[in-house]
């Protein structure tokens, strides 16, 4: 992905639509991190607890432990995604676990069921490990120099700001590693005490979940994507077969009160890898019609993310985040918004017209 391709009309997709507000996303971001602040997960969260199978049954799934974070990196590679994976046993990783064990059941049964889901037991793991592939759930990497070439940005959180730059990209080499291994770089640091990860240099070996593990038979390698359904209410989006089995699961952020998400269906129209944003305060609810418009630069920070799923309803579309924290826990300006690498995860298994449907 080029981050810091430049802005021309002529070669580049301007995403015109009713997405997150871009200081809305950012704000509600850093609030999300806050609330976490205090957690104290660090003390347990040692490579080699985080790579011992569980051997206790039922296993409990206790919030902020070792534990919770073994079980959100294989589900994040058994292609039921926690989201951010973060080591917190919240709602994103409890449904993501409640389908996982009943890919079949109505999503009603299966939502309900998922506040309650904080236990597992040995059928339902050992199925999770066979899925998720036989590497060993954290790794060591080795900090390239690619990793520190960049360019970094720090990005402002006023959109007129965002406007001015040529790239809309990561702010740091950590949060670059961050995202390419699906956490935080609060989480990175705590998975590295000591490592000072705003001076990182070639070489530097950082402890990172192996979402990267190639599985023996992928879901994607072996099944063909028959529709999308968004949920409005239970913030998910899958990808299932003709069976109504689901392949993919993905925690998802959707249309909030002023502004919801559609219901009905709809088809995919189009993908478009690191797109630009026209921001345009029409399509806002709370921004005055009278401010005037903008056009975002592309880049893994800007409104829409790294990738942009048109779909047959204009101005919608699914496409990724800025803030991958808030998924699942705040709502958009209509859109689906996922994580950059869900979205981009679900990229590879759509193409023009595959149908979704909003219910």
């Amino acid at each position: 992905m080029n981050l810091a391709a430049p802005v021309a009309a002529a070669l580049i997709l301007v995403v015109s639509q009713s997405s997150a507000q871009p200081n809305d996303v950012r704000a509600a971001g850093k609030a999300v991190l806050r609330s976490r602040a205090n957690d104290s997960t660090s003390a347990r969260l040692s490579e080699t607890t985080l790579n011992a199978a569980l051997t206790r049954f039922p296993a409990l799934v206790s919030r902020s432990d070792a534990v919770a974070l073994h079980i959100q990196v294989l589900l994040d590679r058994a292609g039921f995604s926690p989201g951010i994976i973060d080591g917190a046993w919240g709602s994103n990783a409890a449904r993501a676990l409640s389908f996982f064990v009943t890919p079949y059941a109505p999503e009603s049964r299966a939502g309900a069921a998922a506040a309650a889901m904080t236990t597992l037991d040995k059928p339902a793991y050992e199925r999770l490990r066979i899925a998720a592939g036989p590497g060993a759930v954290m790794e060591r990497y080795t900090v390239t120099d690619d990793d520190l070439r960049g360019p970094f940005v720090e990005v402002p959180d006023d959109v007129y700001g965002q406007a001015k730059l040529r790239c809309l990209c990561y702010s740091s080499a950590a949060e670059a590693i961050a995202e390419r291994f699906h956490i935080s770089p609060r989480l990175l640091a705590r998975l590295n005490p000591g490592t000072p990860l705003d001076q990182l240099s070639p070489g530097f070996a950082l402890l990172v979940p192996n979402v990267d593990n190639e599985t023996e038979a992928s879901p994607s390698d072996t099944m063909i994507v028959a529709r999308l359904i968004v949920s409005r209410t239970g913030f998910w989006t899958q990808a299932r077969d003709e069976s109504g089995r689901i392949i993919f699961h993905f925690p998802s952020t959707l249309g909030g009160g002023f502004d919801p998400s559609p219901l009905g269906n709809f088809k995919v129209v189009s993908v478009s890898r690191s797109p630009a944003f026209r921001y345009q305060p029409k399509l806002f609810s709370e921004v005055p019609d009278s401010e005037p418009e903008a056009l975002l630069p592309p880049g893994p920070n800007s409104p829409v993310g790294s990738v942009w799923i048109g779909l047959s309803k204009r101005h919608y579309g699914i496409h990724g985040t800025s803030s991958p924290e808030t998924i699942g826990y705040a709502t958009s300006h209509g859109c689906v918004r996922l994580t950059n690498w869900d979205a981009l995860q679900l990229a590879l298994l759509v193409e023009s017209g595959t149908p979704v449907e909003f219910r």
